[in-house]
């Protein structure tokens, strides 16, 4: 299932009317199943959105925080008979929460980061010199445990290490591999500064299939953390910035492949979604979409690297995989991963594969972290249930948030990308 794009999402009155109220976004609902109320199940969402619109909803405190819970894990219009787009309309109106209320101060110096590269370079490369004094590092998850409770931030909870050199910075700008193709490599927050072997497994893989890479050094954060939170200025700002640059070599490259299925969503779907108001900016945002893939997307629609994949042999491996909300629901993203990584290891299917992990972004991972640490029981429990010893998603916001609920059940399943699999597979068997 993909989005829709009718001026009719922006009316949150006309949204309401259409809602039948059959109830079946109920049972998949993310935030009702850890919160059983019904102002915060869609279709009490959508109704106090209508009232809110109309003028019979006061945008206080308590509608801010009842807006606030939304996982937007897109469950809802997955079943949706109407398709009713519940998940764009709360986007919306979490502008106006910002605007109202303000944006809390560590997420402003957060997203203030995310329009300045440098800045985050500087951040970042500090936080990893300095990462051991506050935190205990556990390699094998590339994640970090604080020492001490500090605001927000639980003692026993565990969050993405830093690397010790981002992504962009360890590549050169063109790598030629042939000469052949080439590609573009957008690569996402997470995957340049924590899990920086995504970044590294994809340049092999691409070297393997004699396609030459090009990384874009200027690009930005794909604001997908600021969109979700209502900072649109700073969504407007990396949006435009990027879309320039892309179109400065877009025709130089077949695609712009991105390991990640949130920042891919952002940039394929949601730059659309955002600049409705602005036609110039989403004709140019439309005129893009074409060359964007997820990375696994496009390696198996448009290489031979599934049947490359197939000549290496099997690996002695048992693997679950987790679909990404912004991958399945939103880009019709599942299968090319699965043939992919199924050409080398065995793929035990767990309970629900589709149930949302619990991320949620910024603020459910800060002032509601209690919701995202309920939402992400089940799905440990599944991973756990599957038998599998590795737990996959082409997602990094689902890696943080799964890699801290295995944690909190004491499961030992290692979380890898599909993209680090596929390049494990590639190499030489040691066996």
């Amino acid at each position: 299932m993909t989005k829709r794009y009718t001026e009719e999402i922006f009316n949150f009155t006309a949204t309401s009317d259409q809602c039948i109220k059959c109830g079946k976004c109920i049972p998949v609902c993310t935030i009702h199943n850890v919160n059983a109320d019904e102002v915060t199940s869609p279709r009490g969402f959508i109704d106090l959105l209508g009232a809110y619109e109309r003028g019979q909803l006061e945008l206080d405190k308590t509608a801010k925080d009842i807006f606030e819970s939304c996982f937007l894990c897109t469950n809802c219009t997955d079943v949706c008979p109407k398709s009713l787009p519940t998940d764009m309309v709360i986007e919306q109106v979490r502008a106006d929460i910002a605007d109202k209320f303000g944006i809390a101060w560590f997420k402003k110096a957060f997203f203030f980061l995310l329009r300045h590269r440098r800045l985050m370079d500087f951040f970042m490369k500090s936080g990893y010199a300095f990462q051991t004094c506050g935190f205990k590092i556990k390699e094998q998850t590339s994640s970090m445990q604080p020492r001490f409770s500090l605001p927000l931030i639980k003692k026993e909870r565990l969050l993405p290490s830093m690397g010790k050199k981002s992504f962009l910075n360890s590549y050169p700008e063109m790598t030629d591999n042939g000469g052949k193709r080439k590609v573009a490599i957008f690569i996402g927050c997470l995957a340049n500064y924590n899990y920086t072997g995504i970044g590294k497994s994809l340049m092999e893989i691409l070297e393997v299939l004699e396609i030459d890479a090009f990384i874009p050094k200027k690009q930005l954060c794909c604001g997908a953390p600021a969109y979700f939170t209502g900072d649109f200025a700073t969504v407007d700002h990396n949006a435009k910035k990027n879309i320039e640059y892309f179109e400065s070599f877009i025709d130089e490259v077949e695609a712009i492949i991105i390991p990640e299925a949130t920042c891919s969503a952002m940039i394929k779907i949601d730059y659309e979604h955002f600049f409705h108001d602005q036609p110039e900016w989403k004709a140019r945002a439309q005129k893009l979409k074409n060359k964007v893939f997820m990375a696994t997307e496009w390696l198996e629609q448009k290489t031979h690297l599934s049947e490359l994949l197939a000549s290496r042999g099997r690996r002695d491996l048992t693997v679950t995989y987790h679909d990404p909300c912004h991958a399945r629901k939103m880009q019709g993203v599942y299968q090319e991963p699965r043939k992919l990584i199924g050409q080398s290891y065995a793929i035990k299917e767990m309970s629900d594969p589709n149930a949302c992990c619990g991320f949620g972004g910024v603020t459910m991972q800060t002032e509601k972290y209690h919701f995202a640490e309920a939402a992400g029981k089940p799905k440990a429990a599944m991973i756990k249930a599957s038998g599998a010893q590795v737990v996959s998603a082409e997602c990094s916001a689902c890696r943080m948030q799964i890699n801290n609920s295995l944690h909190q059940a004491e499961a030992e399943t290692v979380f890898k990308n599909p993209i680090e699999l596929i390049a494990e597979a590639l190499a030489p068997n040691p066996s």
